[in-house]
């Protein structure tokens, strides 16, 4: 029986050790943190555990690795594992022949809302890091096409994978603590494009700076997308007040549910995407016309009084806060934010609130640092707390129109993940709601 190693026992870990214990595989997985809770039915299907850190003993005669996206190329353990190391997207792609069957979504912001309605127009399971691994999909069937949601940290560790589609939404500053320089972050972001060649296809922003100047490095077919009309044969855009691709008008921008430039953006790469794959306008327009924006994204919530609350968890930068903080003109918001800094640069960031907050709420790791920067503009109107409850209380005082919940930050450091974050800001404003 042939060994597969897993590092980490995140859901990533999880998924692909039932795929592989399905398939015949002797699984074990190397957890460097405390015991996981729910391993108990791995164990009953024979999966072996280690846990508190990686031992090369225990590492050791594996066909292959697979990676979790959140575990550093710096761990000591990686220069004694001497087997082939992926991550399971490009597993997925490469040794289960799915490159040609694979769209790719990345960039820093607007990755999930892209792939799910891609997902949505093409009727195809999205998978990767939008919470569902692709393992876990392919574990009880074999899909014709898959939409992925790929990180920084899965791209990182896929060093061949060449999907026949790899949509760049955008690039700004993010995750520099882990990829350590914004060089090292745009290479991880931008390596899988220069891989294709013509029979495969890369969509790029044409409005942001980093993503316009890639071209001549790919050998793939590109297509722009931009808020304007652009003179370039391969271009969806928008033009008197509706979207076109390649001069075809698709939908009118008051067709779209989701509003803003940002979301404009996400919708013209799903066209991209489904006319690439054969969609009809019609059907496009039809589906773009019932898609929800999915849940942790500028989300509104409910109204207490006057004020109307939105959660926006899955803001995990200030950039993504950024597009938040626009949404609301003439209103008079107050901000909740913080939470595990990534120390990205936030002098945008406070720019933005400086102009168009009443009052900003802190919590979390990076409460100090966001204060400072805060101070350094002259904007003064900031409290602390101690938990995201005592801020939404706060946030509310004084009926402010709106209250944003815009981290701006990673949430690990009060909750396992954004969607936690969200649903736990979500469960406490209804629950507020309810006993008014």
């Amino acid at each position: 029986m042939k060994k597969v190693l897993i590092l980490g026992c995140s859901l990533t870990g999880k998924k692909s050790a039932e795929y592989f214990i399905k398939k015949g595989y002797d699984v074990y997985i190397s957890e460097f943190g405390e015991k996981k809770d729910n391993v108990e039915e791995l164990e009953k299907l024979g999966v072996k555990f280690e846990f508190n850190g990686h031992t090369e003993d225990f590492t050791k005669n594996a066909e292959f690795c697979i990676i979790s996206p959140s575990i550093k190329d710096t761990s000591p353990i990686l220069s004694k594992i001497t087997c082939p190391i992926y991550s399971d997207i490009e597993y997925v792609g490469v040794n289960l022949n799915y490159e040609d069957k694979m769209i790719l979504v990345t960039g820093t912001n607007g990755k999930t809302t892209t792939t799910t309605l891609i997902s949505h127009i093409l009727s195809i399971p999205a998978v990767g890091n939008i919470g569902n691994p692709p393992l876990n999909v392919l574990k009880n069937s074999n899909p014709d096409m898959l939409v992925v949601e790929a990180s920084s940290y899965q791209l990182h560790y896929s060093k061949k994978l060449t999907p026949k589609i790899s949509i760049l939404c955008n690039i700004t500053p993010d995750h520099i603590n882990w990829h350590n320089t914004m060089e090292n972050y745009i290479k991880d972001k931008t390596d899988i494009l220069k891989r294709g060649d013509k029979n495969s296809y890369v969509v790029l922003n044409y409005d942001d700076p980093y993503t316009k100047t890639f071209k001549d490095d790919i050998k793939a077919t590109v297509y722009y997308f931009s808020l304007n009309k652009i003179d370039y044969e391969n271009a969806c855009y928008i033009y008197n007040n509706s979207i076109y691709f390649k001069n075809e008008k698709i939908i009118e921008l008051k067709d779209i549910p989701l509003k803003g430039n940002h979301n404009y953006q996400n919708i013209m790469c799903g066209i991209i995407a489904a006319k690439l794959q054969g969609a009809d306008n019609e059907t496009i327009k039809n589906k773009i016309k019932e898609f929800k924006a999915p849940a942790h994204r500028l989300e509104y919530i409910a109204t207490i009084g006057k004020t109307d609350y939105y959660n926006d968890s899955k803001a995990t930068n200030p950039e993504a806060s950024n597009v938040a903080l626009n949404a609301f003109p003439n209103k008079r918001v107050a901000l909740i934010a913080g939470g595990r800094d990534k120390n990205t640069p936030l002098d945008e960031f406070v720019s933005y609130i400086k102009d168009r907050i009443e009052k900003v709420v802190l919590i979390g790791e990076a409460k100090e640092r966001f204060f400072e920067a805060l101070q350094k503009i002259g904007y003064t109107n900031v409290l602390f707390k101690n938990s995201l409850n005592e801020a939404i209380d706060e946030a509310g005082k004084n009926s402010p129109d709106v209250v944003l919940f815009s981290p701006a930050c990673a949430s690990f450091d009060m909750f396992d993940n954004f969607e936690v974050r969200g649903e736990a800001f979500r469960e406490y404003v209804l629950q507020k709601r309810s006993s008014k």
